[in-house]
């Protein structure tokens, strides 16, 4: 995937990552930065120094990948020791770095182990630990953890981003996964279709999506979206089933709106839905599905024919078929530009 006009600052010891679905452009971004891949036009720089057509080597990066390409006739410690090896480093220092890199891993005890002994939690821990010892300038991670289950993709998630603030290690991290870049990020780039969507912490890609691809990418359930015509006088969203009064935005919206209309977007949890109409802003709606989840439930709702996901308590049953009732919290809604998918608020 080409990449248009990719404009990045990673600021020095923060963790920041390339998010979007496949073939969004990000990988091949973490290559240009890298080394492995040389741009077409536009420059790159590490504290300052341009390095656009040095090699990985010459601009001292870490590079780990989906496979983890551990060598499978070499003990932990042989793996780890490798790069050193090679550089001619002295035996005592490599001993010395080898242990450190394993403690600081908690892989002290796979040192001496075969990579087939290995757990795929402790191989990626050596492949990561071969690359740290080197005391890279800024690592590199492309899907490292997508052949963890689910569990070990938790506790690896919280283990790099304990590790990564120890050490003070810059890291550009790529995944597909938003729930995996929420948890470890300082700041998210979004990509899609070779373009850079939004590049903020998670916070603001979360609360302040700049466009409808973000919006609807960050976050689980994804935002629902409603088709909408604003009305001018005196504020309001027409949805077809009701009207919203927007009154407190309606100046922005006028301003920035390319035409009447819009997207409504609002995410499922903040959305409340009543047993019976609780004031003038409820909307009736039909039950599609109920979705019990522990200690939360999903209700699909049927909204005047737009099919909408709602996050409710457990202690809120319903049946498909029930009728109840809905509001929306319109200090979290978004008003997205339906012809040039920016958001508007």
């Amino acid at each position: 995937m080409a990449v248009k006009d990719l404009t990045l600052r990673v600021e020095d010891k923060s963790l920041v990552t390339l998010l979007g679905p496949s073939g969004c452009g990000k990988t091949t971004t973490l290559k240009m930065i890298s080394g492995l891949t040389f741009p077409t036009s536009g420059e790159i720089y590490f504290d300052g120094v341009k390095v656009t057509k040095l090699r990985p080597q010459e601009r001292k990066v870490g590079l780990v990948f989906q496979d983890y390409a551990v060598f499978p006739t070499m003990s932990g410690f042989d793996n780890i020791a490798f790069g050193l090896a090679v550089k001619g480093m002295a035996k005592s220092d490599i001993k010395k770095r080898v242990r450190e890199i394993a403690e600081t891993l908690h892989i002290v005890e796979v040192l001496d182990s075969m990579p087939g002994r290995m757990t795929q939690s402790e191989l990626q821990s050596v492949a990561l630990a071969r690359t740290l010892v080197t005391n890279p300038s800024v690592l590199f991670l492309d899907e490292p953890l997508s052949n963890l289950d689910a569990a070990f993709r938790v506790r690896m998630r919280a283990e790099l981003k304990r590790l990564q603030k120890e050490i003070a290690q810059t890291v550009v991290y790529v995944t597909h996964d938003q729930v995996e870049a929420m948890s470890i990020s300082d700041k998210i780039a979004v990509m899609n279709f070779g373009a850079l969507q939004q590049y903020g912490t998670p916070s603001e890609v979360y609360n302040h999506p700049s466009t409808r691809f973000v919006a609807g990418f960050i976050g689980s359930p994804p935002m629902n979206f409603i088709d909408c015509t604003f009305i001018d006088d005196p504020g309001s969203l027409d949805l077809g089933v009701a009207r919203l009064d927007i009154r407190k935005i309606r100046d922005v919206v006028s301003q920035e709106a390319t035409s009447p209309e819009l997207i409504l977007g609002v995410r499922p949890e903040d959305i409340m839905v009543e047993g019976k109409p609780e004031s003038k802003e409820s909307i009736e709606f039909l039950v599609e599905a109920y979705e019990p989840l522990g200690d939360e439930a999903i209700i699909d709702a049927d909204l005047g024919g737009n099919l909408i996901r709602v996050t409710v308590p457990t202690t809120l049953t319903a049946e498909p078929g029930d009728r109840k009732y809905l509001r929306f919290n319109l200090d979290r809604i978004h008003i997205i530009d339906k012809k040039t998918e920016k958001v508007i608020v």
